[in-house]
């Protein structure tokens, strides 16, 4: 089977801020990355703050390009997300979902014939049309995951978001994830529940140092990343 998108040796630096004077002021978010992402798989990403996992994501998504290396997406459509993604504090969460939406690719009349689903699976009734500045971060998350289960890209790229929000929404998003585990849908998935990785990832990557320092079952690379690397 071929990968829906491969990573090979990508490297992203940020320049430091506060060294003007310094002629190397940069910062390797990611060193070497080498990464196959398969039709139907869901994919969980590990690593310690600051191992650059959302770095990768952004990657993956197209929001960043890398310092180098080659990135090779085989015409998926791919989504975003992430807590402080891609919403317009200004506009409303129907308004942000129609935007979602045709950022993904879909015209505004097929986003549109689908937001009374959105509206339902978010459960933030009349917010859905307040503007996005006066939601709760769980609320942004439930909107966010609402548009993207609704709209259903080709890769979902969902970092953190699971852990958002009410016991009650959190349940409801992971059953949504165990159903799309037997779907065609593929999934990344950025969690600092261990619990969350080996219960709803078929395949996990640990990244550390910049580098993907090793892929396989999930609960073969939360051994390494316990035994090996959490207290380093």
């Amino acid at each position: 089977m071929k990968p829906l998108i491969s990573l090979q040796d990508v490297g992203v630096r940020y320049k430091r801020s506060g060294n003007v004077f310094r002629q190397k002021s940069y910062f390797e978010a990611l060193k070497s990355i080498n990464l196959d992402i398969y039709p139907g798989e869901t994919l969980g990403i590990l690593g310690r703050n600051g191992a650059g996992k959302s770095t990768l994501l952004k990657i993956i998504s197209g929001i960043i390009q890398p310092d180098h290396g080659r990135i090779i997406n085989r015409g998926a459509s791919v989504s975003l997300l992430a807590l402080q993604a891609g919403f317009d504090a200004n506009l409303s969460g129907r308004d942000n979902a129609i935007l979602s939406g045709m950022l993904q690719g879909y015209s505004r009349r097929a986003v549109e014939a689908r937001l009374g689903e959105i509206q339902e699976y978010s459960e933030l009734e009349n917010f859905f049309f307040e503007p996005v500045r006066t939601y709760s971060t769980g609320m942004r998350a439930r909107l966010g995951f609402s548009v993207t289960t609704i709209i259903c890209p080709d890769v979902m790229l969902i970092d953190e978001v699971l852990g958002v929000g009410d016991q009650h929404f959190r349940q409801k998003a992971e059953r949504t994830m165990v159903a799309k585990l037997h779907s065609q849908q593929t999934v990344v998935l950025v969690s600092h529940s261990h619990q969350q990785i080996a219960r709803l990832c078929e395949r996990a990557v640990l990244i550390h140092d910049g580098v993907s320092y090793t892929t396989g079952e999930p609960h073969e690379v939360l051994k390494i990343y316990e035994e090996k690397l959490a207290t380093s």
